[in-house]
């Protein structure tokens, strides 16, 4: 018998953000399960969406034997959202050793955003029969309760009511979890304190919507945000004063005269920028899409102004990109030609590497303009019944021994949804 390579999850409702834990569950590092749980939201055009947790069943079905005729994960909890979550993500890691004001060291934080940033509560007092597992879907396992612990919504700078204007997306601070950086479509990006329930700073970032944010790795004060007018933008949370434009989208070419004249520092129109995502390794590099683009940009903070690497494997618009936490991470990649990409880049940025980031450094960029590599061959490839809108990595799962003899392989797996399914594929 074989390790099983992919494992699914059939959802009630079509599913667009998703998250893998980043630890198994407090108190439960023993019950390998724990580390293959996911947190997914629906995507309704409505105010009826909803939130979940799904875990894995039974460590049988990691193997193939008797288990093949089970589903491999079951609902854990589940609650009401409202609007359509556009980002979900797990807490990271360095949660379960900080030091909270508010927070039971036997529960986990997930948030979402929407019409505003919340943050849930999640616990399971690991009392579950181990039959409710096997062979069906149980609508609470081991208590599991997953509850809405604040809601946060700041005025805006630029709007005159007194909630926020919509969330795109946020950014989770490793190094600091109570630290949450948000994306809106109304130019700003705001510095959360969720221990606090405070908003740090907001300021506005963008000319157009913001639609994603990410920290620099091992640090609290510098993040980057992209969005609908086309750039790439750094910040520092220790200079406000100013940002540094890491990435300009080039402007059309062969574009009519406009009809009215432009302001002098209008720029010609240009094709949003959607997802940034850091090299968890090496934060000098930055992957990147344009909407409605099917190659991926990778940047280097060092070289700013261009890309130093196109990635070219997609045949239709991209809508997903992530990186693993492996020793050598790889790059994952999902698109609406159904296909998953997964792309080693290693060797390329090897070839021109110079000394890593410092995360308490300040922006600067001292390497010399390099000539743009493109790759065509990614490492693997998976191709999915129907267009894939988004994928999530877990950590590296430890292997195990079941108790009939059985070995699973150390490794990690990435999650992508379709519609109403999920389908984690064992790297």
């Amino acid at each position: 018998m074989s390790q099983m390579t992919t494992l699914h999850y059939e959802a009630p409702w079509p599913v667009h953000s998703l998250d893998w834990c980043k630890t198994p569950a407090p108190g439960q590092q023993a019950r390998h399960k724990t580390a293959f749980r996911m947190g997914i939201a629906s995507f309704i055009d409505d105010y009826q969406n909803y939130i979940a947790v799904i875990g894995l069943q039974d460590e049988h079905v990691l193997v193939e034997d008797d288990f093949t005729d089970y589903p491999d994960f079951v609902t854990l909890a589940e609650t009401y959202h409202g609007y359509p979550a556009t980002s979900l993500q797990w807490q990271p890691s360095s949660a379960a050793s900080h030091t909270w004001s508010q927070k039971s060291s036997n529960t986990e934080f997930l948030a979402t955003t929407a019409d505003a940033l919340r943050v849930w509560e999640y616990s399971n007092d690991g009392t579950a029969d181990v039959s409710s597992y096997v062979g069906r879907q149980s609508n609470n396992p081991g208590n599991h309760s997953l509850k809405m612990k604040i809601a946060l919504s700041g005025q805006s700078k630029v709007q005159s009511q007194s909630t926020g204007a919509p969330l795109t997306n946020f950014s989770w601070n490793e190094k600091s979890p109570s630290l949450i950086v948000t994306s809106s479509i109304d130019t700003t990006c705001t510095v959360w304190n969720i221990d606090t329930s405070t908003a740090i700073t907001q300021l506005i970032a963008h000319d157009r919507e913001v639609y994603d944010v990410a920290w620099l790795p091992g640090s609290t004060d510098i993040f980057v945000s992209v969005g609908a007018d086309g750039s790439l933008r750094a910040f520092d949370l220790r200079a406000l004063d100013h940002s540094t434009i890491l990435y300009e989208t080039p402007a059309p070419k062969n574009l009519p005269p406009p009809s009215v004249s432009p302001s002098a520092s209008a720029r010609p129109p240009t094709s949003p920028l959607l997802r940034i995502a850091f090299n968890p390794l090496d934060s000098n590099y930055m992957s990147t899409f344009h909407m409605d683009g099917c190659d991926i940009q990778i940047l280097d903070m060092r070289s700013p102004g261009h890309p130093v690497m196109e990635l070219r494997g997609h045949i239709a618009p991209i809508n997903a990109i992530g990186w693993g936490s492996a020793e050598q991470p790889l790059l994952a990649t999902a698109a609406d030609d159904c296909q998953v990409l997964l792309w080693d880049l290693m060797d390329h940025a090897q070839a021109s590497a110079v000394s890593p980031r410092n995360p308490t450094s300040r922006i600067n960029s001292p390497r010399p303009d390099s000539k743009k590599k493109i790759i065509t061959d990614p490492v693997m490839c998976y191709t999915a019944p129907g267009q894939i809108t988004n994928l999530a990595w877990s950590p590296p799962i430890q292997g195990m021994t079941l108790p009939n003899g059985l070995t699973t392989s150390t490794g990690e797996w990435v999650a992508i949804c379709s519609g109403k399914n999920i389908k984690a594929l064992k790297v």
